[in-house]
Parts: C-alpha cells; sequence; structure tokens
C-alpha cells in the first residue's frame, strides 16, 4: 500500500490562528444559531421544538485556576483582572444540540484545529473530548464543542435543558475524579473515557 492511499480521503484545511474574543461570546453565539434555526433548522424532523436558542454560563478559563485542593472558578461572564485572559467556556443549548463550548480568548485551552479534529483538553474533572469546527463566513468562525444530547429529544423544556447544561458546566470544574488523580488541566493525549463516564454520570444525577 502506497503512502498516499493511506491518507484520508478528504481533509480540512488548517485554519489561520484565531483572534482571541474579549468580550463574553454569548450574545454573539446566540445570534449566530438563533441565524441557523430560524433559517434551515426548524422544519427538519428532529428537532426538539421545546427549546430555543441559548448560551449558559460563559465565563473565561484556563489551567492556572486550578490548584489541587480545587478550581478557582470565576462567575459566569466574570471579568477580573486574574480570570481576563482565559478561553471562554460554556454552553449552548439548541433545539438540535446541547453542547459545550470552548472559544479563543487568549488562554492556555485553546489550540488551531483543522474542522472535524479531536482533541482532549483536561479540566479539573478530568479529560473531555472536543471537536473543532471552523467556518470563515460565521459570526464566531472558530470554535471546539463536546456533544452533551444531540439531538436533545429527551429534555422536556427549555429549563431543563438550562439545568442538564449548568449541571454539565459545574461537573466539569468539580475535582478531579478518583479514577486519574495526576491528570493536570490542559491540552492532552490521555484516554478520557473512565473520566467522561464520571462526567456524565454527574450530569444524570441532578
Amino acid at each position: 500500500m502506497s503512502p498516499r492511499s493511506r491518507n484520508a480521503a478528504f481533509q480540512a484545511p488548517q485554519p489561520p490562528p484565531a483572534e482571541p474574543i474579549i468580550e463574553n461570546p454569548a450574545a454573539r453565539l446566540e445570534a449566530m444559531y438563533l441565524h441557523i434555526w430560524t433559517t434551515s433548522m426548524h422544519n427538519l424532523p428532529f428537532v426538539n421544538a421545546a427549546l430555543s436558542v441559548e448560551a449558559v454560563g460563559f465565563r473565561r478559563w484556563n489551567s492556572t485556576h486550578w490548584s489541587a485542593v480545587g478550581p478557582s472558578l470565576p462567575a459566569p461572564g466574570a471579568g477580573d483582572a486574574e480570570h481576563e485572559s482565559g478561553d471562554w467556556v460554556g454552553a449552548v443549548i439548541t433545539p438540535w444540540f446541547i453542547n459545550l463550548f470552548i472559544l479563543p480568548g487568549g488562554g492556555n485551552l485553546w489550540s488551531d484545529r483543522r474542522s472535524g479534529e479531536r482533541c482532549q483538553i483536561t479540566f479539573p474533572i478530568g479529560p473531555l473530548e472536543f471537536i473543532a469546527d471552523y467556518n470563515p463566513s460565521a459570526v464566531i468562525p472558530s470554535y471546539q464543542y463536546c456533544p452533551l444530547f444531540a439531538p436533545p429529544s429527551q429534555i422536556a423544556s427549555q429549563t431543563a435543558a438550562r439545568a442538564a447544561a449548568t449541571a454539565a458546566l459545574d461537573a466539569m470544574f468539580s475535582r478531579i475524579c478518583e479514577e486519574d488523580p495526576g491528570s493536570k488541566p490542559g491540552n492532552t493525549t490521555a484516554a478520557p473515557d473512565p473520566l467522561r463516564r464520571a462526567f456524565f454520570r454527574r450530569i444524570a444525577r441532578r
């Protein structure tokens, strides 16, 4: 087998370096996905019409906010000097998904990656897998997401969706799970399965 035949049939181009987002991106994310909802998604059969577009709990964070006794976590939207250089972390609810998001904010979580490329990013709970996306014409061109519910057909209301997204963020910044007590936050290639299972168990119990 030649080296050429072992290559993937398609590989997305490497995006340009992402510009750090200075202001809380929640309103821009809501506008971006509301446009998608009204123009191309609202008639599809798998959407949950009980849900609406909402960005939840966005705040800056990077690995320097973590310590062995637990994370130093700013409140959503916090802009104090201690946290103003971190990348943006939060959740987005739409009628077709509920996902965790990381957006570039000048911190040490973000790395520029091709669309579809997966990476492990370690939070206090442990490593979670995020998927990169890049659309140069979008309101926010570059982001990375971790799917929670896609589609969110089992979510009965916007209140329940908001509670699930908030529980996911709370779990994400909880202490490191016992399965990997030596893990440190940041980008990693470690296998995330035990911690990911514990992560979703915590959400299910909320």
